[in-house]
């Protein structure tokens, strides 16, 4: 019994002790969290003393034109040198997106209205992005800090959820090729094994693998050739042939098809009349659709360029929106631009709500933009290609394999089993 007792007193002042020891860690913890927090705090003022004011940001369209000559394309690529990574770091130079937000673009939700491959112009293209708007000249701070071969036209505030990639309902391209391009396919071309000069001109094989030599064309053969307006008018219907909706599966990587993503809407397509630069006729091709794919564009103008030039029937082109799949060559970057992403939708909304002065308008700039194309697109174009010879050079590869890899350019415009994938 007194046993029982004593253990018993034992533990209640053991319990009240671990009560008691409790109780004081509880209040040394609280004491200690107090003077912690209390100290971060104060670092916590100090920091925001030094930091930037925060300047309110607005939505907007940031209206721009660039030559892509020297970039890896549009899109931000860590690594690559493209266009969006210029014009982020300027943004970021001229007070537009604050310091916090330099480390990434996506702080500023920034987006494109059209991506452009590699070596691919914009006479006009949109970046959507919450910008720092309260400087007025922040125009003109960032084309001085831009080089003169990308420029800012100009921005409009936007709604809150303004997303420049889907608010945009269409794009304009525009394609620029040599008229000699649809000149007639020559059959005597020499063709050797070895090198005869140093300026011939190798072609290979898919595998990489030499398979001739050829010298290349006469220049003021090619600078003195004007299309015939027959050859004209071919090639005016071989583009006609794309308007509408079709299965695009052969005029782009990775589709099938079957891929619902393969069928693609272009509303319109408008061949211009040849026009003389530099001594060299020149046709521009303006392509009004929903949206493109990878290379798209520049596979049409292939398909359309080599039926002229091989004289193949024109009802090779339908076949190509069927289900056998074939190799489509690309034709060259050099000649394609963006012309303008159309929000024509979105333009209607804001005039309906009362709100026209956020329409996106870039006929406001339009003879900036015009002296922009006439120096820094067109004329790098023209002069590219006299220097160079890409097209030329393009068009020989092709003749190369017009009996292997491109054997369904024929006189029945028949797609022979070696040709189909």
């Amino acid at each position: 019994m007194l046993i029982r007792f004593t253990r018993s007193l034992h533990t209640s002042v053991t319990c009240l002790d671990r009560a008691i020891k409790t109780s004081r860690d509880r209040r040394l913890h609280f004491q200690s969290v107090n003077s912690r927090a209390a100290n971060e705090i104060s670092d916590d003022l100090a920091t925001l003393n030094t930091e930037e004011p925060r300047l309110p940001k607005k939505k907007v369209a940031l209206m721009i034109g660039f030559n892509g000559s020297e970039y890896q394309g549009m899109q931000s690529n860590p690594g690559a040198h493209t266009i969006e990574s210029v014009l982020f770091d300027a943004l970021c130079k001229a007070g537009a997106v604050s310091q916090s937000n330099s480390v990434d673009q996506r702080k500023v939700q920034l987006m494109r209205a059209a991506r452009t491959d590699k070596g691919v112009h914009a006479a006009c293209n949109v970046v959507s992005l919450k910008m720092i708007c309260e400087d007025e000249h922040i125009v003109q701070k960032l084309n001085d800090l831009l080089p003169r071969h990308i420029r800012v036209w100009g921005y409009v505030e936007t709604q809150r959820s303004f997303h420049a990639k889907t608010k945009c309902d269409s794009r304009v391209y525009e394609y620029l090729l040599p008229s000699y391009a649809l000149k007639c396919l020559e059959k005597d071309k020499e063709w050797t094994s070895t090198p005869q000069t140093d300026r011939d001109i190798q072609i290979a094989t898919s595998d990489g693998a030499v398979l001739k030599y050829v010298k290349p064309t006469d220049p003021q053969l090619l600078s003195s050739y004007r299309i015939s307006q027959a050859r004209f008018n071919k090639f005016e219907e071989a583009m006609s042939h794309f308007v509408g909706t079709h299965n695009f599966h052969n005029y782009t990587i990775a589709r099938n098809f079957h891929d619902r993503s393969s069928n693609r809407y272009i509303i319109d397509i408008k061949v211009e009349k040849p026009m003389i630069f530099n001594d060299t006729e020149w046709i521009s091709v303006k392509l009004h659709g929903q949206s493109f794919m990878l290379h798209q564009i520049r596979k049409i103008l292939s398909m359309s360029m080599l039926s002229v030039r091989t004289e193949t029937p024109l009802s090779i082109i339908p076949k190509t929106f069927e289900s056998t799949k074939i190799n489509i060559p690309k034709a060259p970057a050099l000649g394609l631009l963006l012309d303008r992403p159309v929000f024509r939708n979105y333009n209607r909304h804001m005039s309906a709500v009362g709100n026209p002065r956020q329409s996106i308008d870039f006929d406001k700039f339009k003879n900036e933009i015009e002296a922009f194309k006439n120096e820094f697109v067109y004329s790098k174009i023209f002069e590219k290609e006299t220097q160079e010879r890409i097209f030329d050079k393009f068009l020989l590869s092709m003749d190369a394999h017009i009996h292997s890899d491109y054997a369904y350019f024929n006189q029945f415009a028949h797609i022979p089993e070696k040709c189909i994938l």
